[in-house]
């Protein structure tokens, strides 16, 4: 039997060499990418774990981001920026073609934007990103959270003992930051990607984490509503939940009414300036330019014809709404 051909320590799964879309998005349904690790343990900003479950068990498809502007220029810059590295630090890059599987946890796969090679600490990985100048205060004081995990993802697979995350921020701020193994934290990242794993192979539905995103998520998994009533009346457990969400909604009344106030006071305040200075900030009240916009009362008051054939169906959606009965029960001796 053949022996599968290895990369240090990790499994040479597939070569990206030609490889098709489809054929990229089949291999990504084998396990976890780079990409999936902080959104599997609950640390992406942008993703949560029961949109990626849905994903990794077939139930959704991933969303098709190749024509977005920062994906589009992330992919040209990206040799680039590894040129730009290379000069900066002399050290010689190098790419690695191929999908990489973890030896023991199969579903833990990576593809690496570059390789360092020459280095006297041995070889190490380069991770290549672009980012707007609107979120340069997320890179002030290091590597953002979702980005180490994608990285110590990488070195979990691949077995090295360093990388580096190259970033052009703004298109002009260039910087390089040193991640080094930390096999503390190494484990306890794999170790929490197992148990999401787990609930892959196993049908688990992870828990809603607050997010937008999980809203979202929750929103496509039971877009419609049958009209039966679920009795929860006898559970301690959802009594108790229900409790707390009317105690959470009355306090929330309470904080939004209280900003309101605030708002309108200091608004009052500035009557017609444009902003307001103080010892640990600034607010500003600006007019924003006018706009034209159709009319469409008056289009379908003149044209009602015309108007009926621009319209579409549109979906209707879930509501969620909550009702608390105030009404003391009496009990019976």
């Amino acid at each position: 039997m053949k022996a599968k051909a290895k990369y240090g320590q990790a499994i040479r799964l597939a070569s990206t060499t030609d490889l098709s879309r489809k054929q990229w998005l089949a291999i990504r349904k084998l396990g976890l990418g780079s990409s999936d690790a902080a959104v599997a343990v609950g640390l992406s900003p942008y993703k949560c774990p029961l949109s990626l479950w849905l994903e990794k068990t077939g139930r959704k498809e991933p969303e098709d981001i190749s024509h977005k502007e920062a994906v589009l220029w992330g992919i040209e810059l990206e040799p680039v920026l590894a040129q730009v590295y290379a000069k900066r630090t002399g050290y010689r890059v190098r790419r690695v073609n191929a999908v990489l599987q973890h030896p023991e946890h199969l579903f833990m796969l990576a593809n690496l934007d570059r390789e360092v090679v020459g280095h006297p600490d041995g070889p190490g990985i380069l991770e290549i990103k672009t980012a707007s100048y609107h979120s340069a205060p997320q890179w002030e004081e290091g590597v953002p959270v979702a980005y180490q995990c994608q990285v110590l993802h990488q070195l979990a697979v691949t077995g090295h003992a360093w990388a580096e995350v190259a970033v052009l921020i703004g298109g002009q701020d260039f910087r390089i930051y040193r991640i080094e193994r930390d096999e503390e934290k190494i484990r306890d990242l794999t170790e929490r990607e197992v148990q999401f794993w787990h609930q892959v192979t196993s049908g688990l539905q992870p828990e809603p984490d607050g997010s937008e995103d999980a809203g979202s998520a929750l929103a496509w998994l039971f877009p419609r509503d049958d009209g039966e009533t679920v009795d929860l009346s006898d559970s301690p457990e959802f009594n108790q939940l229900f409790g707390e969400l009317l105690h959470l909604r009355e306090h929330k009344e309470e904080v939004e009414l209280r900003e309101s106030q605030i708002k309108q006071q200091l608004q009052a305040t500035l009557g017609a300036a444009t902003a307001g200075l103080f010892a640990d900030g600034k607010i500003t009240w600006k007019r924003s330019k006018d706009r034209l916009a159709p009319d469409l009362e008056r289009l379908g008051q003149d044209h009602p014809d015309l108007l009926s054939h621009y319209v579409k169906p549109v979906p209707g959606s879930r509501r969620f709404t909550i009702q608390a009965v105030h009404a003391v029960r009496r009990h019976t001796p």
